[in-house]
Order: C-alpha cells, then sequence, then structure tokens
C-alpha cells in the first residue's frame, strides 16, 4: 500500500491517538478530538495517516444506526509500533525531567535555597 500521508509515529499526537484508540476503540473521531484537544481535521488525518500504516483498522459498527460508525482497533503491527513508540516518548520525557531537575538544582544553589521538601516559596530568603 503506498504511503501518501507520511506521519512520525515518535509524536505525541500520533501515540496519543494510539494509546486512545487502543484503550476506546468505540471513540468517534469527534471525541478523539475533544478528548486530545486537536482539531477534528488533525484527528481525520492521524487516523487516515495510521490505517495507511496499517497501524489501526476501521470497521464499521454492524448494528449502529448510524452507518459512519466505526469501530477502530489496532493491528498486531500497531500495537508494536505504539509499543516502540510509548518507549521512545518515555525515555525522551526521561531526559527532559533529569535536565530539569539539574537546571532546578543549579537554580536553588543560585538563590541560595535549602533544598527541603515542600513549597519551595517557603524557602526563599526575603
Amino acid at each position: 500500500m503506498p504511503n501518501h500521508l507520511k506521519i512520525d509515529l515518535e509524536t505525541e499526537e500520533a501515540l496519543s491517538v494510539l494509546r486512545e484508540i487502543d484503550a476506546h476503540p468505540e471513540m468517534t473521531q469527534r471525541t478523539l478530538s475533544l478528548r486530545l484537544g486537536l482539531s477534528l481535521g488533525k484527528i481525520n488525518f492521524l487516523v487516515k495517516a495510521l490505517i495507511e500504516k496499517g497501524l489501526i483498522k476501521a470497521e464499521n459498527f454492524k448494528n449502529s444506526k448510524n452507518k459512519s460508525a466505526y469501530l477502530y482497533s489496532l493491528t498486531p503491527h500497531g500495537l508494536e509500533e505504539k509499543t516502540k513508540a510509548t518507549y521512545h516518548f518515555l525515555k525522551r520525557k526521561i531526559e527532559e525531567y533529569e535536565k530539569l531537575e539539574a537546571q532546578i538544582r543549579q537554580l536553588k544553589k543560585e538563590a541560595g535555597v535549602v533544598d527541603t521538601p515542600g513549597n519551595i516559596q517557603d524557602n526563599i530568603p526575603s
């Protein structure tokens, strides 16, 4: 199948769509849009791209009165890619967290703030 819709699976948006579809296959694109805070057009693009990549499949609800209602599900390849993307996303976030933690330690040192648990404002000298 030709890949006309380019999508980077390591984006937070693509991973969020995969995670939501995995957890709630009956979810509509409109509901996905609301839950993820993305435009309906963006969700439509992402879903089409994920279908084209073979990561999700869409099937019509058999008993639905709304014939345009779909049941989305991750394919085995989609589950594998979701796991990989989750790992890379987690790794990236841990690196960001560690950098931020180092910056906070440095700022506390520069400000003469004692490194104790609790509200930082309680420790700032007047």
